[in-house]
């Protein structure tokens, strides 16, 4: 798998009838190791060991109902009071993140209302906060450590 712009964190992967898996700590299973799936758990560990959030906190590919239709989040982050905080957003290294990107995650917080949105695949991440007063969000270099 591709070098990404994060901290290397070592991964229990082991091969299962020609497919390479990867354990996922969150979730306590081996999951097919794609692209995508490289991103999210790198963006997990990124959460957990370097910003310091709880895994307890943590919840991966949370679904979500927009328009009837069935959505999931890539990664969600709770605050202590159970609200949503941070949603993030993975694609995998080969995909440029374009405003569609930006579009699709700004939908799914018309509805959960996160304080946080994070894009990234991995070589490029974007962090931004909510203004809902003004409708909008902020860019930030970075997103903060959990207090």
């Amino acid at each position: 798998m591709e070098k990404l712009n994060l901290p290397t964190y070592q991964f229990r992967i082991k091969s299962n009838e020609n497919k390479t898996l990867i354990f996922d700590k969150l979730r306590k299973k081996y999951l097919v190791l794609t692209p995508e799936e490289w991103v999210r758990q790198h963006f997990v560990y990124f959460l957990i060991e370097e910003k310091k959030y709880p895994t307890s906190l943590i919840a991966l590919e949370k679904q979500l109902t927009i328009n009837n239709r069935k959505k999931r989040t890539d990664i969600l982050v709770f605050d202590k009071n159970g609200s949503h905080d941070i949603i993030v957003e993975c694609k995998a290294p080969s995909i440029k993140i374009s405003q569609d990107t930006f579009d699709q995650i700004a939908r799914y917080n018309l509805k959960l209302k996160a304080n946080y949105l994070i894009v990234t695949n991995g070589l490029q991440h974007f962090y931004c906060k909510m203004d809902f007063k003004n409708e909008t969000y902020i860019f930030l270099k970075e997103i903060p450590n959990y207090n």
